[in-house]
């Protein structure tokens, strides 16, 4: 009974999170509009994390418990970026980075535990692990050379929000669609947004566009 709830309350908070996603990215940055919507998509977002971790545990599936922590880490750093506008980091910002820095090779172990065993799984932790260390590893560079405000403060924010955001795409396309192998499904996503998040930094960082804090 207690399994049944979490998922419905995650389910629900995954399609919360992706239509607030969806209204974020389509309206004036710096509008209410768009300062509430992200507001809306973090905290559905953090919830979607929450329920995920028991139900791993629940379902003994390691590659959810992963994932989680994984995307909690995206939504929360995406959040504290768009917040910490002096952006000095804080504590908890170094504590977040360095535990994302560590669930990376987490992954790639369980990886290698998974490749011998012939479960396709293997290759979602050798590319999320990756995400997992470059992510990371760019915002505890950012933390070193801080404060810097602007425009690479606001990039940050974007590219762990946007990330948010495909770990819930690719969720909806695990469940819903029956790809072979079966890895493909995690992957997809990835391979589709992320060039969106390349282009729209390359935007940020050179002025022509911005994404405002979610105050």
């Amino acid at each position: 009974m207690a399994g049944t709830v979490l998922l419905v309350v995650h389910i629900a908070a995954g399609a919360v999170a992706l239509v607030a996603a969806a209204v974020a990215l389509s309206t004036a940055k710096g509008r209410l509009h768009h300062i509430r919507a992200g507001r809306v998509y973090a905290a559905a977002m953090a919830l979607v994390c929450v329920t995920a971790l028991p139900l791993a545990i629940l379902g003994d599936d390691v590659v959810l418990l992963l994932v989680a922590v994984f995307s909690f880490y995206l939504v929360f750093a995406g959040w504290r970026f768009a917040r910490n506008a002096g952006g000095r980091p804080q504590p908890v910002d170094w504590s977040a980075a360095v535990i994302m820095a560590l669930t990376g090779p987490g992954m790639w172990v369980y990886g290698a535990v998974l490749f011998p065993r012939g479960d396709s799984q293997w290759v979602t932790m050798a590319v999320f692990g990756f995400i997992a260390v470059a992510l990371s590893a760019a915002d505890l560079r950012y933390h070193r050379t801080s404060p810097r405000p602007g425009a690479q403060r606001i990039a940050r924010h974007l590219t762990n929000m946007l990330a948010g955001t495909i770990a819930t795409v690719t969720a909806v396309v695990v469940v819903n669609v029956d790809t072979r192998p079966a890895w493909l499904a995690w992957i997809l996503p990835t391979l589709l947004i992320t060039p969106l998040i390349a282009w729209w930094n390359r935007r940020v960082l050179r002025g022509r566009d911005s994404t405002p804090g979610i105050r």
